[in-house]
């Protein structure tokens, strides 16, 4: 079952790196009691998440910032040393927590995942864009095909926040 809002996203630990170690943290770690914009996509280093979709997050973080999102997250199916190193090819900086999902266990959790065995990629993130509210779903923009990022964009979130959640009132 895919998430949808209302749901409270998935009990699942990520990857992240702190002071060049991986580390694991929890959905309950990472999301109790903060508004978080989470973004799926695909693979590190694949066309669309390299040229555009990874660099129009960082872009918009921000303006996301401004809206009462106390963070930007991006997970992605692959090793925690991969994401690292993708960060610092884009220059992300420590704008964006990056979320190592290697063996697809949120994806799959949350439904969110994406069967792309036929490329040789095995199974990934769908591509999309999320708020969670202390681990509730408050939006979610699902791409209807794996090469778009419009729905999924940054900006698409950041104009959903500013018509349909005030967070500001509710943080």
């Amino acid at each position: 079952m895919t998430l949808k809002e209302g749901d409270l996203i998935p009990d699942a630990t990520f990857v992240v790196m702190e002071n060049g170690t991986p580390a694991a943290r929890t959905t309950d770690d990472l999301f109790s009691g903060r508004n978080i914009a989470l973004f799926g996509l695909p693979g590190a280093y694949t066309p669309v998440c390299h040229k555009e979709h990874l660099p129009g997050i960082v872009g918009m973080r921000d303006v996301l910032v401004e809206s009462g999102i106390d963070a930007v997250a991006c997970t992605s199916v692959n090793d925690v040393f991969v994401l690292q190193r993708w960060a610092e090819e884009l220059d992300v900086k420590d704008k964006i927590l990056m979320l190592a999902d290697g063996n697809a266990d949120f994806a799959v959790k949350s439904g969110l995942e994406i069967d792309m065995t036929k490329y040789g990629l095995g199974i990934r993130s769908n591509r999309y864009a999320m708020l969670v509210a202390d681990k509730k779903v408050m939006l979610v923009s699902v791409e209807n095909a794996i090469m778009d990022h419009k729905v999924s964009s940054a900006s698409n979130l950041a104009d959903q926040v500013d018509n349909k959640v005030d967070l500001k009132a509710t943080g």
